[in-house]
């Protein structure tokens, strides 16, 4: 018979399976732990580098509950309110909002979708109790069931930047402000200038309205005098000899003409004071429809009689072509680019300047041509440059072509400068066609 084991074997079997047990499982517990350590070194080599991460954003950073309360925030957040972490930790965000802005925080941070953006601008308190502007950036964090348990804020400070936003705009304006005063100034320049040649213009029909008044005058005094013999009763012989020496029926005969003359004067003087008028006193800015073929013959008009010229002027030009633009600027534009256009034909032996409208597919092109000695290669660049001249000092700014320049690029339009293959210069102004 087998030999049965006794109870002392058994137990000592036991025991050893116990211990070689409870040995794999402590062989396991140290595995665990090792992989525990392990990977709780990782996680806070993770934390440590998240929180480096989180400190080195220059921009606001905030966690906080659906209903504010602050659960996270970075450095920038607190330099920018002034506290400390664990005072800031637990409080409300609101507590550092503007009280205007923070019916607009409560909706950013309640809007949006899971993983959606929501922008806004919110005015928070620095530490001084000054208004910081930030442009925020909302996150929803939601749960497995998209219920929303809190938000991320990010935000970065913009008020510097509304500043100099601010200051860019105002010295824009500033500098619309000084080209308009440059502009008013250029023009009674131009206006200055061409007055000097007008004058002698409106010199002769002044001149012979105030002989012929003068006349009428004395002719006046000469019908008085008949008029008031015949009024007292004098004899026929005497009116018939009063009216031989007074000249009377010369004097009638003299009255049409003399009327005629005065009129027409009168008109010539009406015009060029029209025009003056048109260049010197139109209200900025304001734009209406022009008739560019009757505002460019009255240009014509005035440059010539301002600078007395014996240029043949050529005229080739399509009626009722208009366009919406302030007239006066336009007046400018054209005269001083004709003005420059006679300068340029001054020593010519035969001097000549044309100016040609005609449309081109929706636009209107204005060409002024001269047959003078051109513009110099190395100043075709340089020609719509502010105070660039090539006149002697005295005779120019270097102006007027930086601001006809302007005043087309203004209009929508555009002018060109280009050197004729048979001599001279040509000025094209392209404008809108009404």
């Amino acid at each position: 018979m087998p030999s049965i084991p006794s109870l002392d074997d058994a137990g000592e079997s036991l025991w050893l399976d116990v211990i070689h047990r409870m040995d794999e499982v402590y062989a396991e517990l140290l595995k665990n732990e090792a992989d525990l350590e392990r990977k709780n070194a990782d996680l806070e080599e993770a934390q440590s580098f998240i929180s480096s991460v989180v400190a080195s954003v220059s921009d606001i950073l905030i966690v906080c509950s659906s209903s504010g309360v602050i659960k996270k925030v970075n450095p920038a957040f607190l330099s920018m309110v002034g506290r400390l972490e664990p005072e800031v930790v637990g409080s409300s965000v609101f507590n550092y909002i503007a009280e205007g802005d923070q019916d607009n925080a409560r909706r950013v941070i309640g809007a949006g979708q899971e993983g959606q953006l929501v922008e806004a601008d919110i005015l928070f308190l620095r530490a001084d109790g000054n208004e910081e502007c930030l442009a925020m950036r909302c996150a929803k964090l939601a749960d497995s069931h998209s219920r929303q348990f809190g938000a991320v804020l990010t935000g970065r400070p913009i008020s510097e930047l509304r500043r100099a936003y601010q200051a860019l705009h105002e010295a824009h304006k500033e500098l619309q402000t000084a080209q308009h005063r440059l502009i008013e100034q250029e023009k009674m320049a131009s206006l200055g200038r061409l007055v000097a040649g007008v004058a002698h213009e409106l010199n002769n029909p002044i001149s012979f309205v105030y002989a012929n008044i003068y006349t009428l005058d004395r002719y006046r005094k000469k019908l008085v005098q008949y008029l008031e013999a015949i009024h007292r009763g004098a004899e026929e012989e005497e009116t018939a000899a009063l009216r031989r020496e007074l000249k009377i029926d010369s004097i009638l005969a003299d009255f049409d003409p003399l009327l005629d003359g005065t009129i027409e004067g009168a008109s010539r003087v009406s015009d060029i004071v029209k025009n003056l008028r048109r260049l010197s006193f139109s209200r900025a800015g304001e734009r209406q429809t022009v008739d560019l073929d009757r505002l460019l013959r009255n240009s014509v008009q005035l440059a010539a009689k301002s600078k007395n010229t014996s240029a043949k002027i050529v005229f080739d030009s399509v009626p009722t072509v208009m366009s919406n633009a302030d007239e006066g600027q336009l007046h400018q534009v054209f005269v001083n680019l004709i003005d420059n256009a006679f300068d340029a034909v001054a020593d010519v032996p035969t001097p000549l300047v044309e100016i040609v409208m005609k449309r081109e597919k929706g636009l209107v092109r204005i060409d002024i041509r001269d047959n003078g000695p051109g513009i110099a290669k190395e100043n075709l660049s340089k020609i719509f440059e502010p105070f660039f001249t090539t006149k002697t000092i005295g005779e120019g700014t270097g102006l007027g072509l930086w601001i006809s320049f302007t005043i087309i690029e203004d209009h929508g339009g555009r002018i060109e400068v280009s050197n004729r293959p048979d001599g001279g210069a040509e000025f094209s102004v392209i404008l809108d066609a009404g």
